[in-house]
């Protein structure tokens, strides 16, 4: 066997085993009961990426994993239901998607569900830290602007944080952007990718159009009004709920897209790239979100902003403001925590 050897030489046994281990993840959904979680749970089972699929939420997580358990797919999956039973669910987890969290209402914006989101976020990174600190850690929990920054802090706290391996999972923005242009265009959506940067609420959402492949181009008002339809998706869902709730099923898709990629990258897949909110120095914001290579241990390098159209600059320097403030909010509330 190479690993042994002397005269190291490849031991194809040991290449198969090595493989059948990466595709054994063990992923962790936190809030697998909620809107989100079902239809993302589900996602992941499908996957010959997942070994094993740990559920958690507060409420019904037994039925949800029951119900699971009947796919006809290999990954294994036990549900875990209160705090007491949050560190269980998080032993030896390679992957945690956190899509825990109240939705948004009419009227709501992401950052009238600070205060509860906060503590949901802050509880559940503080578990992750003492369970499974290496753990690629994908938050989905609104508002995202602030979250990563609660998230870091606490894993600070504990001496564990790896700006590497925690994200805030922006790919939403990119596939309503992808959709959106396609829809114009008269494109395959599957065929279509816009770089969406920035932050993950509002005016920080800032798609790249002029960065979109295959090459679109749109006059002055049409950009514009898609760039605010991209930025404004969310209110057009909750609206169109009526008070039932938000974007559920396209954010279930967009965060198995992106844990997908992520386990990907760890399988040694080169090449993954995907748009996340993580710790950055591309501008003068702490946390913003560009175009990342993965691999193995989380993000490999981070792509950057790219060449900029002269509007695209506009709306950089418009969301810096806001990404600042949201950023302080997630950090003060860690310094302020009892």
């Amino acid at each position: 066997c190479w690993k042994s050897s002397k005269t190291p030489k490849i031991c194809w046994f040991c290449v198969i085993l090595c493989q059948i281990q990466l595709n054994n993840a063990k992923v962790a959904v936190l809030g697998a009961s909620g809107g989100i979680g079902q239809p993302l749970s589900l996602l992941l089972k499908n996957s010959p990426l997942v070994g094993e699929l740990s559920l958690f939420d507060i409420a019904h997580t037994p039925g949800v994993a029951a119900d699971l358990s009947h796919i006809e797919t290999r990954a294994h999956v036990t549900g875990y239901m209160g705090p007491d039973q949050l560190n269980a669910a998080l032993k030896g987890c390679d992957v945690v998607v956190i899509p825990a969290g109240v939705p948004r209402k009419p009227g709501m914006t992401r950052d009238d569900l600070f205060n509860t989101n906060a503590t949901i976020v802050a509880t559940l990174a503080d578990a992750v830290a003492r369970n499974c600190p290496e753990a690629m850690i994908c938050i989905i929990a609104n508002p995202v602007n602030s979250t990563i920054p609660i998230t870091s802090e606490v894993m600070k706290k504990y001496g564990v944080y790896n700006p590497n391996r925690v994200f805030g999972v922006t790919t939403l923005d990119i596939v309503r952007a992808n959709a959106f242009v396609a829809e114009l265009k008269g494109l395959d959506p599957a065929r279509v990718n816009v770089p969406v940067i920035g932050g993950h609420a509002g005016k920080t959402i800032i798609p790249l159009i002029s960065q979109a492949t295959p090459k679109v181009e749109f006059p002055a008002d049409q950009l514009s009004a898609l760039t605010a339809r991209i930025q404004d998706a969310g209110t057009e869902v909750v609206k169109a709920k009526a008070g039932a709730g938000s974007a559920t099923l396209s954010m279930a898709y967009a965060g198995a897209r992106f844990t997908f990629s992520v386990l990907d990258a760890m399988n040694g897949k080169e090449g993954v790239v995907e748009c996340a909110y993580v710790r950055s120095e591309e501008t003068e914001c702490k946390y913003f979100s560009t175009p990342l290579l993965l691999g193995k241990h989380g993000i490999e390098k981070n792509l950057g902003l790219g060449k900029l159209s002269a509007f695209e600059e506009n709306l950089v320097a418009d969301a810096i403001g806001e990404l600042k403030g949201s950023i302080k909010k997630g950090e003060d509330f860690v310094a302020n925590m009892k």
